[in-house]
């Protein structure tokens, strides 16, 4: 069934088991797997998706339409949301509701610093707590009148998004394996690893972060890293 069809099916549903109906949520996050989740939770909300993978591609988004809704990742290729979250939180007009997404949960305060009205921690497959998230930011005008009955179930990503990020992951090793680089990969692969309970990936990147943190040689935990990727990408099944 593809997002149409998806969608289709999510207008037939009772408003209760749709209170998205009618925001478009943009969401700014270069991680596929990642990324298919929320989209999985938009369609079985009932609000429309539009996405973008980094920075350049939000703000090509946001010179056409508004969105009703900015859910962006904190690390992303080409800066930081924090920057993005900024940006729209002085905007105006500005979207309904901006939040922020990381698998690290030490980044919710400087989120909410930037602007953010509530953050997301990776990973994201609980339908209810999603729901919440955005219905409690919503402003008043736009609240669902009456107590609000949320239906509870989680998300599972296809597996096949997981193995486009480790070709990603893959790709970024190859072409530019350099400090600041490095420093991206960690969090991305991170996140990621994280998002998909792969704890000896996670391991890992965390492993990366804290000798790249200290100053230390980075050589063996980056061919480590780039190791585990490879066997990922082998399997014809992740994880």
């Amino acid at each position: 069934m593809d997002d149409s069809e998806l969608f289709a099916a999510a207008q037939r549903l009772p408003a209760t088991r749709r209170p998205l109906l009618g925001l478009t949520i943009l969401v700014v996050e270069d991680s596929r797997f990642a990324c298919e989740a929320l989209r999985l939770l938009c369609l079985r909300s009932g609000a429309r998706i539009r996405r973008a993978d980094c920075l350049k591609s939000a703000r090509r988004h946001l010179q056409v339409y508004r969105p009703s809704v900015l859910i962006a990742d904190v690390g992303l290729p080409d800066g930081s949301g924090l920057d993005l979250i900024r940006e729209l939180a002085e905007a105006s007009p500005r979207p309904s509701v901006i939040l922020a997404t990381s698998g690290d949960s030490t980044l919710e305060q400087a989120a909410l610093d930037a602007g953010a009205g509530g953050f997301l921690e990776k990973p994201i497959t609980s339908l209810a707590a999603f729901q919440e998230r955005i219905l409690s930011n919503l402003p008043p005008d736009r609240q669902l009148p009456g107590p609000r009955a949320l239906y509870d179930e989680t998300v599972e990503p296809d597996f096949l998004a997981y193995r486009d990020d480790m070709a990603h992951a893959a790709d970024v090793l190859n072409i530019n394996p350099e400090d600041k680089t490095l420093a991206y990969l960690a969090q991305f692969l991170g996140g990621v690893a994280r998002s998909a309970g792969d704890g000896p990936l996670a391991e890992a990147a965390d492993r990366l972060a804290r000798a790249r943190r200290k100053g230390k040689p980075l050589t063996q935990d980056t061919a480590t890293l780039a190791g585990l990727v490879q066997e990922r990408l082998e399997r014809r099944v992740a994880i």
